[in-house]
């Protein structure tokens, strides 16, 4: 039998973690101007009173290595953490068993969303169309239930019966060490990241932006001003049109904006030195890139995938490859951990894209 009980926490005692946790999630390193608060407090204010005790025990102590939050209808709840898996229990503990955990009710997990949506489901009719709904600081919230069909295709999403809660973070520096892979002949190479879901491509490419804006001497590279389009509001994670993400201060934001329209936007009206993309997808996405080629734009981009051999199957992307639209494809995965640098590759005399091998040390 499944509980829903939580041991009773007082309002206050609640009240006061929830100032000490923003007091102490401000991410390490991030400049002062761009201070980014941990969503934990945000989304402990939105929880039933009754489950929030059981987050604040886990998260006090496991509360850094937190990636995902999973709310499923009447079903356990589940937190997917950088090293394991398992459901929240009463007593703020992860275990492989649903006797000991907490669920979440249906009423409860709709009023979660309506808060998220400031109670206005109208408000998220076209996140509610794409399956996902971004909120404050980057953090993106994947959508599960009842598919309504319009001409065949999916309209939108009713009867919410599942959350999936991907918590974003910025790490300054992570960007350091690739940098020698896409500085190269005085300018940035136009660059690929590859990776399956949960390898850091994302917080990869942002700390890239963040410092080409900035640049930096040690690596004789002058600031660049870059262009982010910012489709799913994950990158630069604005409020108001303010980054609440470091992204430099010579970077431009399209933010919520497609993919291939914000490119050919950007290049038209912001002279930018680079574009950056997050998960190419579409052939417009491609056009895109390769008319930004022909502009002189480096263009930075991710792309979902576990291999070369993968995103070579996809006819748009090998094609863009073929055709020189890539210098760079940096292959990601999480063997040790998120951003290990498995595989390089590099244009060779042909055009055909060759696997670099890695300096001693590279691939962590």
């Amino acid at each position: 039998m499944l509980s829903y009980g939580v041991s009773k926490i007082g309002k206050d005692r609640v009240k006061d973690m929830l100032e000490k946790m923003n007091e102490s999630c401000v991410t390490p390193h991030a400049p002062q101007d761009h201070m980014h608060k941990d969503v934990r407090p945000y989304f402990l204010t939105y929880l039933p009173e009754r489950l929030k005790g059981a987050f604040i025990t886990f998260w006090r102590v496991k509360g850094e290595e937190t990636e995902e939050i999973r709310l499923r209808s009447e079903q356990p709840i589940e937190l997917v953490t950088y090293r394991n898996a398992g459901f929240l229990t009463r007593d703020g503990r992860l275990s492989a068993n649903t006797e000991d955990a907490i669920t979440i009710g249906r009423d409860e997990l709709r009023a979660f969303l309506a808060r998220l949506a400031d109670f206005s489901l109208y408000a998220l009719e076209e996140e509610l169309r794409r399956g996902y709904v971004t909120i404050a600081g980057g953090h993106r919230v994947g959508l599960a239930g009842h598919a309504v069909l319009r001409d065949g295709k999916v309209d939108h999403l009713k009867e919410i019966g599942s959350l999936n809660i991907r918590l974003a973070r910025a790490r300054p520096g992570v960007g350091e060490p690739f940098l020698p892979y896409i500085w190269y002949g005085g300018r940035v190479a136009e660059t690929l990241i590859v990776s399956p879901p949960r390898a850091g491509k994302t917080t990869l490419l942002r700390d890239l932006v963040r410092i080409l804006s900035r640049g930096e001497r040690r690596f004789g590279i002058p600031p660049q001003r870059i262009s982010v389009i910012d489709e799913r509001s994950e990158i630069a994670a604005c409020v108001d049109g303010v980054p609440t993400l470091d992204v430099g201060p010579r970077t431009d934001v399209l933010d919520a904006c497609p993919k291939a329209e914000g490119m050919m936007m950007a290049i038209r009206s912001l002279a930018p030195h680079v574009v950056a993309v997050d998960e190419l997808g579409s052939e417009e996405d491609v056009r895109a890139v390769e008319e930004a080629r022909r502009s002189g734009v480096s263009v930075l981009a991710t792309l979902h995938g576990s291999s070369f051999e993968e995103i070579m199957r996809r006819n748009s992307v090998a094609r863009l490859l073929e055709t020189g639209g890539f210098e760079r494809i940096l292959l990601l995965s999480r063997r040790r951990g998120p951003l290990t640098l498995e595989e390089v590759y590099t244009p060779g005399k042909d055009g055909v894209m060759l696997k670099t091998r890695l300096p001693a040390g590279d691939a962590r």
